[in-house]
């Protein structure tokens, strides 16, 4: 019984250490490997959970919508190719800012002085001939980017400006950003210098935001940057810009707890200082094609009171960029999600301890699946493993509507997932490699086809007590006793051995079960626990082949040494009940009846015949008669009348 407990623990144990394996070596490449894996499985993984467990708070009477100016390619077509001359563009500004909108951000990157103006190129010919009456004359004649700054200037503006990596410099301003104390923002996007408009047209615009828009590892882009770390100053993202300029808001303030206030509004900032999206808005049914702002009056009063966006879908533009929701998704439509999540929410980001978090949350899951794998049956532990995963991931979805927490929703599961897979394939090696010991085992006392029923179709196995016509099959060897008193110990253990083994292997070849082994005697069924066609003949023949293998058993070394006595058999066939026998503690397959009385004294009958098998009348009646040759009759223990008893003809 000892040994039973501690093969058990030892196989737990097996099965225990391949499931945390599995989980170890998940939790090792989380820490060791690379993050964008893992963050791309994350990240896309949020994709399809955060529609799900966001919503957006219901706009108000305060609320301010987000209107898209879009230069389109139906504006292209009809205004002309892109680039557009700045007077084009000036003229359009001017047309959104006479509408009244509360801000506005131009998602374009107006970088270089206008060249094709009447002014800049009366300036251009002047220098390039040194003649001062060009020169002078080019002050009266129309200057494009004047115009723009002027459009600008008419209602709160923000131009975006873009990060140059490689060379210094910042040549435009920044709104003040108050800090109480120093912001942790150990993974906040930085650049040595900023791309901006002119001086010229700069001069008009309120606010400058960044357009940078950098993908996640898989490409995709998910978040925009809120604040960006240019040389040794913070500066806001355009999206930040348009919500400031919308709330009349002069300063951005970085506050406690990793807080960025854009006026009246929180919104948290994560070590990257970035706003995950959460796309809400078909931006088709709020954008405005620039040439119907440009040349329609009514389409125009769309904008008074709106905070407008710039920009343009058509591809000419260079601003479509792969998202969730799409491969070419407009950079106007990622900023106009910006605002409009600045302005409702949901606000979401991840804190640094988050991530700490997730794998404490791993690896508990990872080892509740491994034990749910050792303490239940397949079925309820996995279904216990499903529950645990929608369980995190209902908290999850939690976390992020109650919270705007960013966890993790798929690497937790997936290490509950690899533990559990392990622990349950490692389970499933031991129980297989049990099965074949069973089998191996069973086939000791069955056929080999009869254990491939059992194990095929375990329910075709009738175990309980039933009444069935049986072949009662006995065995012993002629002077054991004497036999045993003579040999080593060792020597007599070898020649039983070898002896069983081949009494067994005999048995069950002719579809036999050994009942069991008592001391010399093999006590053997045929038609039980299966049902078995012809099982007297099966027997009859069992015998034969049983006393000529035992002859060989006798003439081998051992047999010779020990002076191995003849098998002798009795036969008989006949009703029996059989089924398992036993307490709690162990259970035996075995008959009970008379004719498991009457073979056991055919068998002792051989004694007095002199034979070597002895058949009783029940399995003769069965048998074509020219098989059996008639040895006598005999009187058994316990009965009145005599036996006619047989023996094989084949037999001398």
């Amino acid at each position: 019984m000892r040994l039973g407990r501690a093969a058990a623990r030892t196989s737990r144990a097996t099965v225990a250490l391949a499931g945390l394996a599995a989980m170890a070596a998940l939790l090792a490449a989380a820490l060791l490997g690379p993050e964008a894996l893992r963050e791309t499985l994350r990240e896309t993984a949020l994709d399809r959970l955060l529609p799900m467990a966001t919503a957006p708070t219901p706009p108000t009477a305060d609320t301010t919508e987000v209107v898209i100016v879009d230069i389109d390619r139906a504006s292209l077509a009809r205004l002309g190719p892109w680039p557009w001359p700045r007077a084009r563009l000036a003229e359009l500004i001017a047309a959104i800012t006479a509408a009244v909108p509360v801000a506005l951000a131009v998602d374009l990157l107006i970088a270089e002085p206008d060249r094709l103006s009447p002014a800049a190129l009366a300036r251009a010919l002047g220098a390039a001939t040194g003649r001062a009456d060009i020169t002078a004359m080019a002050a009266g004649l129309a200057d494009a980017d004047e115009a723009l700054a002027l459009a600008l200037a008419a209602t709160p503006s923000a131009l975006g400006v873009a990060l140059e990596p490689d060379a210094p410099g910042d040549p435009v301003p920044t709104p003040p950003i108050l800090q109480r104390g120093t912001p942790d923002l150990p993974a906040i996007w930085r650049a040595r210098g900023v791309i901006g408009p002119p001086a010229g047209i700069a001069a008009g615009a309120q606010g400058f935001g960044v357009l940078a828009l950098a993908p996640d590892a898989d490409g995709i882009i998910r978040r925009v940057p809120l604040l960006v770390a240019t040389g040794t100053r913070l500066r806001p993202g355009l999206a930040v810009e348009a919500a400031r300029l919308s709330q009349r808001a002069n300063a951005l303030l970085l506050g406690p707890g990793a807080t960025i206030q854009i006026g009246d509004i929180a919104a948290p900032l994560g070590p990257d200082a970035t706003l995950r999206l959460v796309p809400r808005i078909a931006w088709a049914d709020r954008s405005l094609s620039a040439a119907a702002v440009l040349t329609d009056p009514t389409t125009r009063t769309r904008l008074a009171g709106r905070i407008v966006l710039l920009g343009g879908s058509a591809p000419e533009l260079g601003g479509l960029r792969a998202t969730p929701d799409s491969p070419a998704t407009p950079t106007l439509h990622i900023q106009a999600d910006a605002v409009d999540t600045i302005l409702r929410g949901p606000r979401l980001h991840r804190p640094s301890w988050l991530a700490a978090a997730e794998l404490l949350a791993a690896g508990a899951l990872g080892l509740l699946g491994i034990a749910l794998t050792i303490l239940l049956r397949p079925l309820p532990a996995l279904a216990f493993a499903v529950a645990a995963a929608l369980a995190w991931l209902a908290a999850t979805a939690l976390a992020i509507a109650t919270a705007g927490l960013l966890p993790d929703p798929a690497f937790p599961p997936l290490v509950l997932a690899a533990g559990f897979t392990a622990a349950a394939l490692a389970r499933f090696a031991r129980d297989e490699w049990r099965a074949r010991r069973l089998r191996a085992s069973f086939e000791q006392h069955l056929a080999p086809e009869v254990v491939r029923r059992i194990a095929a179709d375990p329910a075709a196995l009738r175990l309980k007590g039933e009444f069935r016509d049986i072949t009662a099959f006995f065995t012993d060897i002629e002077g054991f006793t004497s036999m045993t008193e003579r040999a080593e110990p060792a020597d007599l253990v070898a020649l039983l051995d070898a002896y069983f083994d081949m009494a067994g292997r005999v048995v069950t070849a002719h579809g036999g079960m050994i009942e069991k082994i008592v001391g010399d005697a093999v006590h053997a069924i045929f038609n039980a626990p299966f049902a078995l066609d012809d099982h007297p003949r099966r027997a009859i023949d069992c015998a034969v082949a049983l006393l000529a293998q035992s002859e060989q058993v006798r003439r081998s070394a051992l047999g010779l040494k020990l002076v191995l006595g003849r098998t002798r058999i009795g036969i008989e066939t006949g009703m029996a009940i059989v089924g398992d026998v036993g307490g709690s503690r162990k259970l035996d397959y075995t008959a009970h009846g008379n004719v498991m009385n009457t073979a056991a004294r055919l068998e002792a009958a051989n004694k007095e015949l002199g034979s070597a098998i002895c058949i009783g009348p029940g399995t003769a009646a069965r048998l074509d008669p020219a098989l059996l040759r008639p040895i006598g009759n005999v009187v058994l223990r316990g009965l009145s009348q005599p036996l006619a008893v047989f023996t094989p003809a084949s037999l001398p």
